[in-house]
């Protein structure tokens, strides 16, 4: 038999012939381009079918229709949604002898392209470990929290504090009052926050105003675990007035501590205060009310929760982390996507602000917090010069089908991908490090 018909020969592909092997050209390093998905950008008022194309690890264009260029990577998003790379506010990652499990590939396959890892038991040696990892490649960039011990258990005073973490203390100093790792005062302030957890330490009144002094003061957000609503009043009465974060806020709605629906409305009141921000986990607001295996959301709390949203008191979801690791939390990375469809879905956001509570409002938060604009100019949107940061998901399922890091493919089909391990990038109050040098350090010294 002879086929009429033939396939093309495959370009960029290695073959062999009696001359010997034939390796493809390296790839040409042109633009990625995603074509024709719906674009919600919240920020940027988008929200139609656009082209985009990713050059250099930031946004380099957003339009209706953008012409192929030679050395482009084309990819077909008809009938997908493009948003901006998810931001999650609260998503554990491998802190507190996590060993089972590999959070970071799960939360790329997830869509998640930024995430902050707020353990309560990280000392400030935890960015330099992290930072390590980094330089040897994860697929998400990602910043940490320190416990509120750490800093309480150094000798420095409050004003020492708010210099070491705003990179003004004398190094001297650091060696003689903070750490004497050398590596560790070097990179201790690359920190994004300080944890409060209730469930792990309870913070005296006199402990609690100087972590909120240090912490207002030097551009760090500070926070809290919220479940119990007495906790939470505590902590916001402490504040007078200065920021405080309520981490997985719709945990109150529980019923752990008292009448669900009742301990809901206690912390949902609490963040109509200018000065304190905070989460719903993305879990807790499906119609199934959240995870089996972690905490589920009395209904009638879960009405309050979509009602804060609404009205805008609530402005971030959050996942917690995933379901499967050891220190499971309250909710699941897996749910973020399904979670932003089902509330357009329902009727509490249309679906730009339901986008925006991962995206646009984080980053807002951060830049507020902080006092760095960065997070907002880099974070949260496509606008030109934005990081390359992109979640393309699937309403349909409900899943992540491409998950784009600093311009990198670390996720395809809610699955990571080897080549995308390297793509993350360590964030904290100042920004983002491509490498830290700390994970290089074992390996050999480089002479001047």
């Amino acid at each position: 038999m002879i086929y009429r018909t033939l396939p093309p020969a495959p370009t960029g592909v290695a073959t062999a012939t009696a001359a010997g092997l034939h390796c493809p050209p390296p790839a040409a390093g042109g633009r990625l381009l995603l074509q024709g998905g719906l674009v919600v950008d919240p920020k940027n008022g988008v929200e139609e079918p656009r082209d985009l194309a990713l050059l250099g690890g930031v946004v380099h264009s957003c339009q209706p229709h953008i012409p192929t260029e030679p050395g482009d990577t084309v990819i077909d998003c008809r009938g997908l949604y493009v948003f901006p790379g998810l931001i999650d506010m609260h998503l554990h990652l491998g802190d507190l002898f996590e060993v089972s499990t590999d959070p970071f590939a799960h939360a790329a396959a997830d869509g998640v392209t930024v995430a902050f890892s707020p353990g309560a038991g990280n000392t400030l040696l935890a960015p330099s470990l992290l930072g390590a990892e980094f330089d040897r490649g994860l697929p998400i960039s990602a910043g940490v929290y320190a416990g509120a011990p750490a800093l309480l258990a150094t000798s420095l005073d409050d004003e020492e504090l708010v210099s070491y973490f705003t990179g003004t203390l004398a190094r001297e100093v650091a060696l003689q009052k903070l750490s004497r790792n050398p590596i560790g005062v070097a990179t201790g302030m690359q920190i994004i926050g300080v944890k409060d957890h209730m469930g792990h330490f309870i913070l005296s009144d006199e402990s609690a105003e100087r972590i909120f002094s240090v912490t207002s003061r030097a551009g760090l957000l500070f926070m809290t675990h919220t479940q119990d609503p007495e906790h939470a009043c505590r902590m916001a009465a402490l504040s007078k007035g200065r920021p405080l974060y309520l981490g997985h806020a719709s945990a109150a709605g529980c019923g752990t501590f008292g009448d669900g629906a009742a301990d809901m409305k206690q912390v949902l009141d609490l963040l109509a205060q200018p000065n304190i921000d905070g989460e719903l986990l993305a879990s807790m607001m499906r119609q199934n009310r959240g995870c089996r295996e972690g905490l589920r959301i009395d209904s009638r709390a879960q009405q309050l929760c979509y009602q804060a949203l609404a009205d805008g008191r609530v402005q971030v979801l959050a996942s917690d982390g995933q379901g499967d690791a050891t220190m499971k939390g309250f909710g699941d990375s897996r749910d973020n996507i399904p979670a932003l469809f089902e509330l357009c879905d329902l009727g509490v956001l249309p679906l730009s602000k339901a986008v925006a509570l991962m995206t646009k409002n984080p980053a807002h938060i951060l830049s507020a917090r902080t006092g760095n604009p960065w997070f907002e100019q880099q974070l949260g949107h496509l606008g030109c010069g934005a990081a390359a940061n992109v979640t393309v998901a699937d309403r349909h399922t409900g899943r992540a089908i491409y998950t784009i890091v600093n311009g990198q493919l670390a996720a395809f089909e809610s699955r990571p991908l080897r080549s995308g391990w390297g793509a993350g990038r360590l964030v904290c109050r100042f920004g983002s490090l491509s490498r830290t040098g700390v994970g290089d350090c074992s390996m050999g010294t480089v002479l001047p």
